[in-house]
């Protein structure tokens, strides 16, 4: 069993997004939804819709990312 960096999506209310990928990013993601669907038995209609986990958990791993969203939160006294 592969160990990929996603699991099952949620279903979330989207916001909507346009954004041309380069042919071999669409190849990849295409690639990436077939394999995740066979590892959670989930199919995935359509293969846009893993960009946003995938960019949430690339967002999560990012450690400067982080520490720089603690420091703005923390000058305007809010929690995001």
């Amino acid at each position: 069993m592969t160990k990929l960096k996603l699991s099952a999506i949620e279903d979330d209310k989207p916001v909507k997004v346009t954004h041309e990928l380069p042919a071999s990013i669409h190849r990849d993601l295409v690639a990436y939804a077939d394999i995740l669907a066979q590892e959670t038995g989930q199919p995935i209609g359509d293969p846009a819709k893993l960009i946003a986990p995938m960019l949430a958990r690339f967002m999560a791993a990012d450690r400067s990312f982080r520490k720089a969203r603690r420091g703005r939160q923390r000058q305007s006294g809010r929690q995001e």
